[in-house]
């Protein structure tokens, strides 16, 4: 059966591994849609008393017997090939795709989606135009990388034509979209385990961009972005600090390091003043890429102006989760060299006496190849805390460990264990310091761990 043709020709879907991030959103979707949506996962969640709330069938546990009459399994990229229920839909010759495929089945569902892709900051961005068209009455569908408090989630489905969603380049899975508009935040060396090179991930981002029907919007300060588009033939806008770009932030004021102002330009003309509440110079990229959507579809100045203004982050991007004897406890899922430089020279100006980095590695590849950078861009906090490195989906082929990155960072300590990282902290750290954890993995277990230890 061919993949256009699939959700013509089914009716019963069964989602292994429903409780993922971007799992729940589809199944959300497809169920409004009139779909008989089933689901099994591991372990108990928020995200599963969400979509049990719905009337979809959860199963806790993967079983053969879960996919039996069902018409199509979608599962995640985490899944290992011998599940029992891959393993199942094979010998069931039952159509099994991988979420990504789905994505792009669904999105193409809407005449205008929008498809926020970049190395960096996809969450953010994608969370702040699903704020904007949202108070804008626009009633978008929205599938989301992490929660956002405004919609009491990390999904929405609309009754529009619109729906946002984040394209993700690893393993190319953003090559399963065809949006109407794309967004290109910022092109840097990332997933080298599966690209190779920077120039490799300039010629995927190139071709996603060729899969654009209506718009790209890209970053014009960023060369590597610049560069990508640069010979695409299709309608394009910029956005960046630069004057040369389509519309710019002009007139940009911090207090207190984290509330910022800018002037929102568009060819010289003032649209309107934005006030954000949110810290970080790569959150003005997020917020002036988002009111190009919003301005592009029409979207009046005061929702763009009054839905940034309200906007207040997303679950893991800076979230302070505790401020206990006046120590702030941060968590941030930054795991790459840019985006912990972008957060911590945020942090380091706001003021805080001591600022403690505490990193979780995220795959022994990308701090292999990244060691250097990664050295350079913790060496920014006044005091490093580096775990034990999370291997995710890799063996230690590489032969790195945490002491090789410590080594290279100044007032740096390995600690392997989270518990042992929390009474470091608990023994160590004082009123008026920040400790902000960050990493792509669990870390943010961490962070409770430190938060509750500190309370007690």
């Amino acid at each position: 059966m061919n993949n256009i043709d699939l959700l013509n020709n089914v009716k019963k879907i069964h989602f292994v591994g429903i409780g993922g991030s971007g799992m729940c959103p589809m199944a959300e979707i497809l169920n409004k849609e009139g779909f008989e949506i089933t689901g099994s996962d591991i372990y108990e969640s928020d995200t599963l008393e969400r979509i049990k709330a719905l009337h979809i069938p959860v199963y806790i546990g993967h079983k053969k017997e879960n996919v039996l009459g069902k018409d199509l399994i979608v599962y995640t990229a985490a899944v290992k090939r011998n599940n029992p229920e891959l393993l199942a839909a094979q010998e069931f010759n039952i159509p099994a795709i991988e979420r990504s495929v789905m994505l792009g089945l669904v999105t193409k569902r809407y005449s205008k989606s929008i498809a926020v892709s970049g190395t960096h900051g996809k969450t953010s961005t994608t969370a702040m135009i699903t704020q904007i068209l949202t108070t804008g009455k626009a009633d978008p569908t929205a599938i989301i990388g992490g929660k956002l408090p405004f919609i009491g989630g990390n999904s929405r489905v609309g009754k529009s034509d619109i729906i946002v969603c984040e394209a993700c380049e690893y393993v190319d899975t953003f090559l399963q979209l065809h949006p109407y508009i794309s967004v290109i935040l910022n092109i840097d060396a990332d997933h080298l385990d599966y690209f190779g090179s920077l120039e490799n991930i300039k010629k995927s981002f190139n071709k996603f961009g060729n899969q654009t029907s209506g718009l790209i919007i890209y970053n014009g300060d960023d060369k590597n972005s610049f560069d990508t588009v640069n010979d695409i033939n299709i309608k394009k806008l910029s956005f960046g600090l630069n004057e040369n770009n389509d519309y710019y932030a002009k007139d940009i004021t911090t207090k207190s390091g984290a509330k910022m102002r800018f002037s929102l330009m568009k060819r010289g003309q003032k649209l309107c003043d934005i006030k954000l509440n949110v810290p970080g110079k790569h959150n003005i990229y997020n917020a002036l890429a988002a009111a190009v959507v919003a301005d592009y579809l029409s979207i009046d100045t005061e929702f763009i102006k009054k839905a940034l203004s309200e906007f207040t982050g997303v679950h893991r991007r800076f979230e302070i989760l505790g401020n206990p004897n006046d120590i702030v406890v941060a968590d941030d899922f930054a795991h790459h060299p840019t985006e912990i430089t972008a957060i911590l020279n945020s942090a380091m100006s706001m003021g805080f006496n001591t600022v403690w980095a505490v990193f979780q590695p995220h795959t022994y590849s990308r701090t292999a190849i990244l060691i250097n950078d990664f050295a350079k861009a913790l060496s920014i906090a006044d005091k490093v805390i580096i775990s034990e490195i999370l291997a995710v989906r890799e063996e230690n082929t590489y032969n790195i460990y945490s002491k090789d990155l410590g080594e290279k960072v100044p007032n740096s300590v390995c600690i392997d264990s989270f518990e042992d990282i929390t009474e470091y902290i608990k023994n160590n750290a004082k009123p008026g310091d920040l400790v902000l954890t960050m990493g792509g993995g669990n870390v943010y277990k961490c962070a409770n761990m430190i938060l509750k230890s500190l309370n007690e």
